[in-house]
C-alpha cells in the first residue's frame, strides 16, 4: 500500500494550499481499497512566515508518496521532493473519494509516473527480505 495525503479542512475535499493547510487526511491505498490512517492537524495560520510553517508540514508527511493540494509554492515543492513526497496540485476543489478511486485505478493499470514509481518502490520493499534469505547470509 502507498500513503497519500490530501490538504483538507473538512476531511472530504482537497480544498487547501499546502503551506496554509490546517490539516491533511492521510490514506493508505492499493489497487483494491483505501483506508484513512491518520489525520494531521495544524493550528490556523498566524502571522508567522510561510517558510517557518513548511518544515513541520513536510515532516508530518514522512512516508507519504504524494500530497494533493490546491496550490503549493516553489520552496514547498523543493522541500517535499527532497523528502520523497510528490506534490500534486489540482485546479479545483475535488472530493477525496474521487481522487482515491482514480489513484486505485492508476495503481492497477499504471500510467501516472509518481504512482508507478511508488508502487515499484513498495513492491521492492515487500520482497527485499525474502530475496536476502534466498541468497543466504554469509559472514
Amino acid at each position: 500500500m502507498i500513503r497519500v495525503a490530501f490538504a483538507s479542512s473538512d476531511r472530504s475535499t482537497v480544498n487547501q494550499h499546502f503551506g496554509a493547510a490546517t490539516g491533511f487526511a492521510v490514506y493508505a491505498l492499493d489497487g483494491e481499497r483505501a483506508r484513512l490512517i491518520e489525520i494531521v492537524e495544524f493550528p490556523p495560520a498566524t502571522v508567522e512566515a510561510n517558510e517557518g510553517r513548511l518544515p513541520a508540514r513536510v515532516a508530518a508527511l514522512a512516508g507519504c508518496a504524494a500530497v494533493y493540494c490546491l496550490a503549493v509554492g516553489a520552496s514547498a515543492v523543493k522541500q517535499l521532493l527532497a523528502a520523497g513526497v510528490q506534490p500534486v496540485r489540482i485546479d479545483d476543489e475535488t472530493g477525496i473519494d474521487l481522487l482515491l478511486r482514480q489513484l486505485s485505478g492508476a495503481i492497477r493499470a499504471g500510467g501516472i509516473g509518481w504512482v508507478d514509481k511508488a508502487s515499484r518502490r513498495h513492491d521492492g520493499d515487500d520482497t527485499r527480505f525474502d530475496r536476502m534469505l534466498d541468497e543466504g547470509w554469509n559472514e
